[in-house]
């Protein structure tokens, strides 16, 4: 199990929070999600055999969001 923190730029409400958290939760290998408004970061824990990092940033920006 690996884990990453991804800054997301572009969320200014708690139903951003949703999307962004819903979009990650949706990828394969994904475990758990912790997304936070006020630090503009996901916590990511997943499987690196399932998913790579370039799709969940991917996943975020599909969603309308920015990814660093």
């Amino acid at each position: 199990m690996e884990s990453t923190v991804i800054k997301v730029g572009g969320m200014s409400c708690h139903g951003c929070v949703r999307n962004v958290t819903g979009v990650l939760q949706a990828q394969p290998g994904v475990e758990q999600v912790d997304v936070s408004l006020e630090n503009g970061e996901a916590t990511v824990h997943y499987d690196g055999s399932k998913v790579a990092l370039g799709q969940l940033r991917s996943a975020i920006e599909e969603a309308g969001f920015d990814a660093a």
